[in-house]
């Protein structure tokens, strides 16, 4: 009788909250207690929720804003004490759990010493890093010790999103917070937020310093894939200093499926960036397991582009 293999599926932006890191900020869970228990579990409630939904592992990450919004020395012990924690959890599951550990990004050097910590001495896979640190984008030089260490420790940092700006809510978004308070996160600002990071990052030059720097995006790419074409060739126009924004974007990128199950956004980013560049990714608690593996089961791929999107391309850039 023959054994029916069970698909091998990571996902890789699956996020948790430390009750420490959250006591300096309003916690991402606002006033819903039911997210507040997922995101806080680490145990039984999660491990349910995988099995239900076939999920093999998870690469844990803390939730937006993280140590973002510390200042350079509370964030040094309080991201060292949050990743020693989430250490301690994937050493009692090490065959359901991965980690990307937070950095302390307002001190630049302590958070590229920190990145070599939980990479060297703690088997994490990179870092995650959520919006601007105390206002300021990534691409500002004096984050770029960073970049440097990873680029070292062959890891990728996973830029992901925090609510905005607040100078850019009330430009932008203040007349309809109250009505739609999505607007700030998932509904527009993050991927106006992030994607905003990524072309900053571009154009910054980090990539021709650190060539072999890398860096994952979520949620099919912040709608960059998308827009590729049109700005290469607005950058490629007159005015402009010399940049080939594409091949770089291409060459230094990766995405995740996170919380963006259209076929479309996947079929578009496929052609745009190759299979090869795409990992799967559900974002939970904020979306549903089941809502992520059901999707990945009629993916209008072949089973062998449908396994890299699985499991293949995150076993390869993280090592696993």
């Amino acid at each position: 009788m023959s054994v029916v293999r069970k698909p091998l599926i990571i996902a890789l932006e699956e996020h948790y909250c430390d009750p420490a890191v959250t006591a300096h900020f309003k916690g991402p869970s606002g006033n819903q207690p039911a997210l507040r228990e997922r995101l806080e579990d680490l145990g039984e409630l999660r491990l349910k929720s995988m099995d239900e939904a076939g999920i093999s592992m998870q690469v844990l990450s803390h939730g937006a804003p993280a140590t973002q919004r510390l200042d350079a020395v509370t964030a040094v012990s309080v991201a060292r004490a949050a990743n020693d924690r989430l250490h301690t959890t994937v050493k009692a599951h090490p065959d359901r759990f991965g980690a990307f550990g937070v950095l302390p990004t307002a001190d630049p050097t302590g958070a590229a010493d920190e990145l070599e910590r939980v990479v060297s001495r703690l088997g994490f896979k990179g870092a995650m890093v959520h919006g601007l640190t105390n206002g300021a984008f990534l691409d500002e030089r004096r984050f770029w010790p960073i970049f440097e260490r990873a680029q070292a420790l062959d890891v990728p940092i996973y830029m992901h999103p925090a609510i905005p700006h607040p100078a850019v809510i009330e430009a932008y978004y203040r007349d309809y917070v109250e009505d739609f308070p999505s607007i700030l996160s998932a509904g527009w600002g993050f991927t106006v937020e992030t994607a905003t990071q990524a072309i900053r990052m571009v154009l910054s030059g980090v990539f021709d310093a650190y060539p072999r720097l890398k860096i994952i995006i979520g949620h099919m790419g912040e709608g960059l894939p998308f827009s590729l074409w049109r700005i290469d060739q607005a950058m490629s126009r007159a005015g402009n200093r010399a940049l080939d924004f594409r091949a770089t974007f291409s060459e230094h990128f990766w995405i995740t499926t996170s919380g963006n199950f259209s076929n479309p956004a996947l079929l578009c980013s496929v052609m745009e960036l190759g299979v090869d560049r795409i990992m799967f990714s559900v974002d939970y608690p904020y979306v549903e397991n089941t809502q992520g593996t059901d999707w990945l089961k009629q993916l209008p791929l072949c089973a062998e582009d449908r396994e890299k999107i699985m499991n293949g391309n995150a076993k390869r850039l993280l090592k696993m």
